[in-house]
């Protein structure tokens, strides 16, 4: 019966997480290469009995697509934030930065990025308006009725992908090497986008790490929180920055309904495996060709304006420290995490040193 259980949660996660990997496909990523970061994060969470997998994360590859104008971009600006990350990583100082800053403002920012996520799937429906207004209903609708991000995400992508293969004849084209079962390496490039967009994702998945890896670890019931924040951020970060250098698309941490299966450990190993053999067999492209990027917008909003941004932006004007958070918070949803930590930060710091206090 554990066996089936750990099973039933794996696939609901593997459910979740084909959709956002066709949204990588859409942002140009490669499938082949992506299935080894699967293999290597299954690998340490089985050696380390870690309960926190890896997979596809909506928020990091909407951030990475905003900031990345083509697919080499986007691989230099994975492969600059998994650098970042596996310092942090390595020197554990993921939860000295947090520490640091305060709860206010890394709150601020997740909850800019919440802003952020919600006004990307806005803009993405006038690739196609229809589907992607017909998405955002959905997901709103199911949402509303379910309060679960599975069925939000599967009603709302299934629906509208049909509505565009039936009504507007959709077909996808994709292209050669986001299909292709072979390495290509692509170079990491910099320039100052590049530079912004790595700190920028490397912001991002500090904040992620932190409340998706303790939520997964909460939902255990095992205290104290069994979640090693320093093993799961090198891990996410290796497995990135190998992938980058192929063209994958990068997988990191994300709230998994594995962790409450009867055996977390062997359900998220069974997810990321699962995840793995689909993109090794070629199966997601397959799929691909039928499910229209924007089809995503509804989950990205949802995600973005309900689920992410309330509860963070509460946390962010609770307490002392409220106006800094709130700059914070505005400076990420309108540029990027990166300038809201800094914007934060110098604010904190800086403000008292001039005697003046907000």
């Amino acid at each position: 019966m554990h066996f089936l259980a750990d099973l039933m949660a794996a696939l609901g996660v593997v459910l979740n997480g084909i959709p956002q990997g066709i949204m990588a496909m859409g942002l140009g990523f490669a499938v082949f290469p992506t299935t080894f970061s699967f293999v290597f994060a299954s690998a340490v969470n089985g050696f380390y009995g870690s309960v926190a997998p890896l997979s596809f994360q909506a928020e990091s590859l909407a951030l990475t697509g905003n900031l990345g104008k083509d697919i080499r971009e986007r691989t230099s600006i994975i492969f600059g934030g998994s650098l970042i990350m596996v310092v942090i990583g390595f020197t554990g100082t993921l939860t000295k930065i947090v520490s640091y800053l305060g709860n206010n403002i890394m709150a601020g920012m997740m909850a800019g990025v919440g802003l952020m996520l919600a006004k990307i799937a806005i803009e993405m429906t006038k690739k196609q308006r229809t589907v992607g207004w017909i998405s955002i209903g959905l997901a709103a609708i199911t949402y509303l009725i379910t309060k679960d991000l599975v069925w939000t995400i599967t009603i709302s992508v299934i629906l509208s992908s049909l509505y565009a293969v039936k009504v507007e004849q959709y077909r996808a084209e994709l292209p050669s090497y986001v299909t292709a079962r072979k390495f290509n390496f692509l170079r990491p490039q910099f320039n100052l986008r590049i530079l912004r967009g790595a700190l920028g994702l490397a912001c991002l998945n500090i904040g992620a790490n932190i409340s998706y890896g303790l939520i997964t670890g909460q939902m255990t019931g095992v205290k104290p929180n069994p979640v090693n924040l320093n093993l799961l951020t090198s891990t996410q970060a290796i497995a990135d920055m190998g992938t980058s250098l192929l063209g994958g698309a990068p997988v990191e941490t994300i709230i998994s309904a594995t962790a409450s299966a009867p055996e977390p450990v062997i359900a998220g190993i069974m997810m990321m495996l699962i995840m793995a053999i689909i993109l090794f067999a070629g199966w997601l492209p397959k799929i691909g060709r039928y499910v229209p990027s924007t089809s995503i917008a509804g989950f990205l909003f949802i995600l973005g304006a309900v689920v992410i941004f309330p509860e963070n932006a509460a946390t962010a004007m609770t307490g002392s420290g409220v106006t800094v958070a709130a700059i914070t918070l505005v400076v990420t949803a309108i540029f990027d995490p990166f300038a809201g930590l800094v914007t934060g930060a110098v604010l904190k710091f800086g403000l008292p040193l001039l005697g003046l206090g907000v």
